[in-house]
């Protein structure tokens, strides 16, 4: 142990503690713009600075170690005076138009600004201005980054990209996209790891709100929404809502009152998904075709822009089942549409997701007997959301448990847990076995490839699961940087697999770049708990048992698999982006 004094009080802490972990285990909070534990410790924006007792110089504590016997002040007049000084030239670079700003009132440095009571700058103000293709998924406003460099080693040491770069030298030092290239010309993911990371609001993702409301204006419009099962376990983060009362019906009520006509929750199409992936799965690997090589799911768009663009060559193994989102929309523009007795063109489908990604996604075309346009026509995010409701003027605690619109109205616990790491293998899992014995097994039968902590053991969980005498080799992974990781053990042969599912986003879909952003802290986990909850207390737990979605089979689908499912249910991945 080592034993110091801050600010007054002799503490003991292990050995190698930063004197930043030091001080916040004792209640001090040592304020930061840069600092994110084991990524970007490298004391860059220097607002973090303490004194030393005897040292002249004041010193970064999110980098520093503790040693026996310090003094340390985080809040003397010599720091206060430091910090202030960095917090204005900082300030003199930044974009303060805070009122326009999507991060007012989550800003790290509007907080310490407010803080240190800065309501004046005595510093010339100088902006940096690049150009930037505003209508990409992620929009970067080069006047307010702050060069902390978090994006730059967020996207390099946890999703292994590198779409950012710092160019320039000394005062011209900037962060841009890296190899000169453009934001659609770089390999980006669309994750928005860069997104949730950013401690201000240069990093943010293109907002679809107005194009929602306008279609809700429209009176040759049906607005049809669904609501992914992300969302619910975070959208009452920022509205004050605590887990247990932020539900799905509570945000289905909001998107009625807003004026949308019908609005269903994606479970139903994560079990619709679950019916073409684990048939598609079973057909492949008893077939022989998975000798070599696994099959990968695809319903996450940020991996499928991964794969393509970094390992082009396994394309033709990820699965052919459109996520579901996709689904959703091609059941919308086709079976709901007939249901209503509307044309496809009058049919207005909105998603609300975790993901940037799924923004991308939606470009998707659907072709379709004789109507040529998209599955989805807007996505939303968790915080599009958020915004909406709040500019609809909805007071969260009015809301009331609305259920979803019929027929698709039945989802199960199967499908809510595709928002957790782990979860689209597991309910796969749950029909496969069904699909080959022809019974249900124990519906915690594979709760082995559910993660056991945020990016535990690298994000990789591995699980063999025997059906018969078959043995399903699986693996679940979460973070591009930890896929690439796998997908290269894989190539050499050190291990070998029959199912693999792939999460972009650390944690899974509940850690999506579109969810409430709480600097500093990683959520994924604790909201895949809570996933995990709803599941065990569902009524139905398995994609196969669901109701509404045998009942569409019935009327129009026909089967898992027939040439209509195939039509609108599944796509051809092709290698380029």
């Amino acid at each position: 142990m080592v034993n110091l004094t801050i600010d007054g009080r002799q503490i003991s802490v292990e050995e190698n503690t930063t004197i930043m972990e030091a001080a916040r285990s004792v209640g001090i909070q040592i304020p930061s713009l840069c600092y994110l534990k084991g990524i970007n410790e490298i004391g860059a924006c220097r607002v973090c600075v303490v004194e030393l007792e005897g040292k002249d110089r004041l010193i970064t504590a999110c980098n520093n170690i503790c040693e026996e016997g310090m003094v340390i002040y985080t809040n003397s007049p010599k720091v206060r005076k430091d910090r202030r000084t960095t917090v204005e030239l900082i300030l003199s670079e930044h974009d303060c138009q805070c009122v326009t700003c999507m991060r007012s009132g989550n800003c790290s440095l509007q907080k310490i600004a407010n803080d240190l009571d800065i309501i004046e700058l005595p510093f010339h103000q100088y902006l940096e201005h690049q150009p930037w293709d505003k209508t990409f998924p992620l929009i970067r406003d080069s006047a307010k980054c702050i060069k902390c460099m978090r994006c730059v080693q967020v996207c390099d040491k946890v999703q292994g990209l590198g779409v950012w770069d710092v160019e320039g030298t000394g005062y011209h030092t900037t962060v841009n996209v890296s190899g000169h290239n453009s934001i659609r010309e770089a390999d980006c993911a669309l994750c928005g790891q860069c997104i949730t990371h950013c401690p201000v609001g240069a990093l943010r993702e293109r907002s679809d709100t107005n194009e929602v409301w306008k279609a809700i204006e429209d009176p040759d419009k049906i607005v049809v929404a669904q609501v992914a099962p992300a969302v619910r376990a975070a959208w009452g983060e920022e509205l004050g809502l605590a887990p247990e009362d932020a539900t799905v019906g509570k945000i289905i009520d909001a998107l009625k009152r807003m004026g949308i006509n019908y609005v269903f929750d994606t479970t139903f199409s994560a079990d619709l998904t679950i019916m073409e992936e684990g048939n598609e799965f079973v057909k492949r690997f008893t077939s022989g075709e998975l000798k070599d090589r696994p099959m990968f799911t695809s319903c996450c768009p940020g991996w499928v822009r991964f794969i393509k663009s970094q390992f082009p060559h396994l394309v033709k193994y990820l699965s052919s089942a459109k996520s579901p989102q996709q689904m959703f929309g091609a059941v919308m523009k086709t079976y709901f549409a007939e249901k209503l007795g509307v044309s496809p063109e009058k049919i207005y489908t909105v998603s609300v997701m975790p993901c940037v990604a799924k923004k991308a996604e939606r470009e998707m075309d659907l072709y379709y007997e004789e109507y040529a346009g998209h599955d989805i026509d807007a996505v939303i995010t968790t915080r599009e959301l958020i915004r909406m409701i709040r500019s609809a003027h909805i007071s969260p605690q009015t809301l009331v448990d609305v259920e979803s619109d019929r027929p698709m109205h039945e989802g199960t616990g199967a499908g809510v847990i595709f928002g957790a790491t782990g979860g689209v293998m597991e309910a796969a899992l749950r029909s496969a076995y069904y699909i080959i014995k022809g019974e249900n097994p124990p519906a915690e039968a594979f709760t082995a490839v559910r993660s056991q902590g945020f990016n535990e053991n690298d994000g990789v969980q591995e699980a063999n699961f025997q059906i018969n005498d078959i043995t399903v080799r699986t693996a679940v992974v979460s973070g591009l940087g930890n896929t690439r990781e796998l997908i290269r053990k894989i190539e050499s042969g050190e291990v070998h697999y029959d199912f693999v599912e792939v999460m972009a986003c650390p944690g899974g879909c509940v850690g999506g770049g579109g969810q409430p952003i709480h600097d500093g802290e990683e959520r994924a986990f604790e909201r895949g708990k809570n996933l995990y909850y709803l599941d065990r207390n569902a009524n139905l737990r398995f994609s196969h048992e669901n109701p509404d979605v045998i009942q569409m089979y019935k009327e129009y689908f026909e089967a898992p698999m027939s040439h209509k499912a195939h039509m609108l249910l599944h796509t051809e991945h092709k290698k380029n982006m």
